[in-house]
């Protein structure tokens, strides 16, 4: 039995979490106070975590899916970084070689022992709620923190950067705290490869694009709050938490306008489903699927999420007709009347003050894929499967792709169809399996 990535990461970080839990009982708890200080101030971290919105339409949250559809939560973008003050606490504590001006003495395997109990100690609300910590967070958490104390601890204990004074000692830290970083993005990308499938180099791009936001600022901060702790003391602590924490709350803030316009634009697109003009959770399904097949092919997350809102309002021109398309199958129209649709629904979509790429997209699902862009040639596969699927019965989906198959010669562009076979083909395998994405909304 082949061992996967994800279940390798766990078992280095279950035994790295055991040998230094078991070091830390073994020889007891250096200078207590510091300890208490940031294991609290981890905690705080963890108690003021950010999950994200849960889904607003009647839905829990993967319900109405359809087979292969991303993990990508419904309100927004997938937060990478929900505890930035737990997060740079942990670092700071690994890299903290004095306190008001006195050696410490903790090592390495306290630093990952007390992080590792404060965070799962902050997480007890969370847990009450159903949102307790995941596997793969804590894994991660585990080993960055890690690698950062064993790399600078023992260095430090021995007197090795004795003679990295003033600037030279500050650019330790933030070369240690950015490879630490660059550490956990590769982390990341790989469990969201090894659980879902999709291609590891677009996710560890998508990864890294991220580290210039709320990482580059845990990573500021866990090095002054280390460079700060051994200048004043512990007091600095609470002091240089502030800026975080108001950086922290102006993000949730611009997540929640993010969610909010998703929810605007999800909430128009059903309106043909309320017309009658489409089946119910048509769009749905669509944007799910497309987005699981545009990871497949290596989109960025703006690209997909350009994708995602295009393919909610891919049907929205069939407001416009006087005679209703029948169960709103666009696919078995005679391409004049599919290109007609699409350009009313493109002109729908400019008026709505959405992205006039998505409108762009809309406009253009229904021309020759050879002329189309990427995300339309993904919008009108995955349309096509699923009114074809729909209408097929119980072996539809079989026959709703192998009719795609066919029509690849002209009407459907191949690589996307392969793409979408793929991510079904995963899928059941997930299902086979019954695994799923432990990745717990964040990087951490």
């Amino acid at each position: 039995m082949t061992l996967r990535p994800h279940t390798l990461v766990h078992a280095c970080a279950a035994a790295l979490a055991t040998g230094c839990l078991g070091a830390t009982l073994w020889h007891g708890i250096a200078e207590r106070g510091a300890a208490l200080a940031f294991g609290v101030l981890v905690a705080i971290g963890e108690l003021t975590r950010h999950h994200g919105a849960r889904p607003r339409d009647g839905r829990q949250p993967g319900e109405g899916t359809p087979p292969g559809a991303g993990t990508q939560p419904r309100d927004g973008p997938r937060i990478r970084q929900a505890a930035p003050l737990a997060a740079a606490g942990a670092l700071a504590y690994a890299l903290l070689g004095e306190a008001g001006g006195r050696p410490s003495h903790h090592g390495a395997a306290q630093v990952v022992a007390v992080v590792l109990a404060a965070s799962l100690l902050g997480s007890v609300p969370h847990i009450g709620h159903g949102r307790g910590p995941t596997r793969d967070r804590l894994a991660r958490r585990t080993l960055t923190v890690g690698f950062v104390a064993v790399c600078f601890q023992p260095l430090y204990g021995r007197g090795m950067f004795d003679d990295w004074g003033g600037p030279a000692h500050a650019l330790l830290l933030l070369a240690l705290l950015s490879l630490s970083a660059l550490c956990d993005a590769v982390l990341a990308a790989a469990l969201a490869h090894s659980r879902t499938g999709w291609p590891f180099p677009p996710v560890l791009r998508d990864e890294l694009r991220a580290l210039p936001g709320i990482g580059a600022a845990v990573v500021a901060t866990g090095a002054v709050m280390a460079l700060g702790v051994a200048v004043v003391g512990l007091w600095a602590l609470p002091l240089l938490s502030v800026p975080l924490l108001l950086a922290q709350l102006s993000y949730r803030r611009y997540a929640a306008v993010r969610a909010t316009y998703r929810q605007t634009i999800a909430s128009l697109a059903r309106a043909t489903e309320i017309a009658g003009c489409t089946p119910a959770g048509h769009a749905r399904r669509v944007a799910d699927l497309s987005q699981s097949v545009g990871r497949d092919l290596g989109l960025t997350e703006p690209d997909l999420t350009v994708l995602e809102y295009a393919a909610l309002m891919h049907d929205i021109g069939q407001l416009s007709l006087v005679d209703p398309v029948p169960a709103g199958a666009t696919a078995a129209l005679p391409a004049p009347e599919q290109r007609r649709i699409a350009l009313l629904g493109g002109a729908v979509v400019r008026q709505t003050g959405v992205d006039p790429k998505v409108a762009g997209i809309v406009e253009r699902q229904a021309e020759p894929h050879r002329e189309q862009p990427l995300a339309a040639r993904i919008v009108r596969v995955v349309n096509a499967y699923d009114e074809k699927s729909r209408a097929g019965g119980p072996g539809g989906p079989l026959t709703a792709l192998e009719e795609l198959r066919l029509g690849t010669a002209g009407e459907y562009a191949p690589q996307v169809v392969e793409s979408l076979a793929r991510v079904l083909s995963r899928a059941a395998g997930a299902r086979g399996h019954g695994d799923g994405y432990d990745d717990g909304g964040g990087r951490s």
